[in-house]
């Protein structure tokens, strides 16, 4: 691995969050998922270099723990040394509470 990158994993968990999302949005618009798709895909491939670059998580304030927005959906991570765990994907309107 190059210096200065991580490896990023998605959980179960998240990969499911994505693929419900995706699944629910293209009933609705198939450029839509494809667009949310793929842009989840690229801020989770950016990550590798760029791990630090996203906020803190305000309902848990630690800063292993931080999100990027992809639209209106929060993706959610963990960086521990030289990975970044990808934990959660989920609409921004959700209550943090239930997750």
């Amino acid at each position: 691995m190059d210096a200065g990158r991580r490896r990023v994993v998605w959980s179960p968990e998240a990969r499911a969050d994505l693929d419900s999302t995706v699944q629910y949005i293209v009933s609705q618009s198939p450029q839509g998922a494809l667009r949310v798709l793929e842009a989840a895909l690229e801020a989770t491939a950016s990550l590798a270099t760029l791990s630090e670059r996203g906020r803190v998580i305000p309902e848990l304030n630690s800063p292993e723990y931080r999100e990027v927005f992809v639209f209106r959906y929060r993706l959610m991570y963990r960086v521990v040394h030289d990975e970044v765990q990808v934990v959660a994907f989920v609409h921004g309107a959700r209550d943090f509470q239930n997750l």
